[in-house]
């Protein structure tokens, strides 16, 4: 209950000033709101201020006042104090915990929607990055989706475009498992064994004797904001842009997972141009027929295939297709694989196209709402995310690649049963919670006795 009177008087005033000035004239002062808009969603933490973070990614989602302000709470939302970090820590670590460190830093690193991370400095000397959750997150978390269902249900009152109720489960799964740091270590092992054989690609060590489900210690990483990097020549950008979509999509194509979160804060540049992936809360692993569904409407799109398009759609669970249906839904993935398509160096959203994504997402919501609607499967949710969150990146980045040549580098010899089994095998090996056994290996025959 303490959550949803904050939450609805911290939102409630600021909706209230924007009202004012939108019906009743009143002057607005838009940067000072914006600060407001940035310190309520910051002190509020939990979901709420993951949903700022995610509008601050997308360039042009937002009047710039308002993406300036949200983008700092990518990585320097409100800390919590040293009394809080004390308690915190002893329980987590016990009441001797500042002598498991050889220093501790009182002042958070970082601050951001779930927890805020401390540097430290291991007892062999090895520098650690700490994140500590918030207290009572699991509540913030379980309040936060209680009132998403609620204003997704009015939202589809009006406007039946799109049903919601997958995407409600999907998104209460994910962050359910974001507040599991155990679980998130095993992630990073899982992606330190993906993507092993990438040397343009970091990813921190998680020290399991200074971890618990709500303290995950790790190697600390140097490292530049990805935006600061995005300032530099374009060879640079480019270099940058081609090592994010390999550490996006090596792990997609050849292991069936993926990186849900897409706000900027969870990577930095290193001064040699290689990648730092810093947070692995967010990941989705999908069955190999959805990774061969993403594959097979690319080719789909290419070859003008409807049979096949329609199987893709079917492989990652949309119901219900018609042509009608088929046309829309097309429109939409014309506009994603475009940059893909085109053998050539080009921008991910090229300054002469006549239509911009927003122009076309909103084309195809009147088209869908026309056509009665469309339940988007679970495993669309967070792919459909990361798509947009990658390619914000790129839009920042204003990189000048061929896309279409670091796609088929990925994809010519993809083989689904070969993900499955590589995918099985990279689990168990990082033990992730569920992962199924690793593939049994057969072994050679025996020649027989003479």
């Amino acid at each position: 209950m303490r959550r949803y009177v904050r939450v609805s008087t911290a939102m409630g005033g600021l909706a209230a000033r924007l009202a004012g000035e939108r019906y009743l004239g009143f002057a607005l002062d838009r940067p000072r709101h914006a600060a407001d808009l940035k310190a309520a969603l910051g002190g509020i933490k939990g979901p709420l201020m993951k949903v700022a973070q995610l509008l601050a990614t997308i360039p042009n989602a937002l009047p710039p006042e308002y993406a300036s302000e949200l983008v700092a709470l990518q990585a320097n939302a409100p800390a919590m104090g040293w009394a809080f970090v004390k308690r915190r820590m002893a329980g987590e670590l016990g009441p001797d915990w500042e002598g498991k460190f050889r220093s501790f830093e009182h002042a958070a690193a970082r601050a951001a929607s779930l927890g805020q991370v401390h540097r430290a400095v291991a007892r062999d000397g090895r520098r650690l990055a700490c994140k500590l959750q918030y207290p009572d997150m699991a509540s913030a978390v379980e309040a936060d989706l209680n009132q998403l269902r609620i204003v997704l249900a009015l939202y589809e009152r009006y406007d039946r475009a799109i049903t919601t109720d997958e995407i409600h489960s999907e998104v209460a799964d994910r962050l359910r498992e974001e507040l599991d740091y155990l679980r998130e270590a095993a992630h990073m092992r899982l992606y330190r064994i993906m993507l092993a054989d990438e040397p343009e690609i970091t990813v921190p060590e998680p020290i399991a004797a200074l971890s618990t489900h709500r303290l995950l210690t790790m190697t600390w990483l140097d490292g530049v904001p990805l935006l600061e990097a995005a300032k530099g020549p374009l060879a640079a950008r480019n270099a940058v842009a081609r090592t994010m979509f390999r550490a996006w999509y090596v792990p997609l194509y050849g292991y069936g997972v993926i990186h849900g979160d897409p706000h900027l804060g969870n990577y930095t540049v290193r001064p040699d141009l290689g990648i730092n992936l810093l947070d692995f809360g967010c990941i989705r692993i999908f069955p190999a027929r959805f990774v061969k569904g993403v594959i097979d409407l690319y080719r789909a799109l290419d070859g003008d295939d409807e049979a096949l398009a329609v199987a893709a759609y079917e492989s990652w669970g949309f119901r219900k297709l018609n042509r009608a249906l088929i046309d829309v839904l097309n429109q939409w993935a014309r506009y994603v694989y475009a940059p893909l398509l085109e053998d050539r160096k080009r921008r991910i959203q090229e300054a002469e196209h006549s239509r911009t994504g927003r122009d076309i997402a909103e084309a195809v919501h009147r088209e869908l709402r026309a056509l009665g609607g469309v339940q988007p499967p679970r495993e669309f949710v967070f792919m459909d995310r990361a798509a947009v969150g990658l390619g914000s990146v790129f839009l920042h980045l204003r990189a000048e690649v061929n896309w279409h040549r670091l796609f088929h580098e990925l994809i010519d010899n993809f083989d689904v049963e070969r993900l499955a089994e590589r995918q099985r095998d990279a689990l168990a090996a990082a033990k992730v919670p569920g992962a199924p056994p690793a593939a049994k290996k057969s072994r050679p025959a025996r020649a027989a006795a003479p």
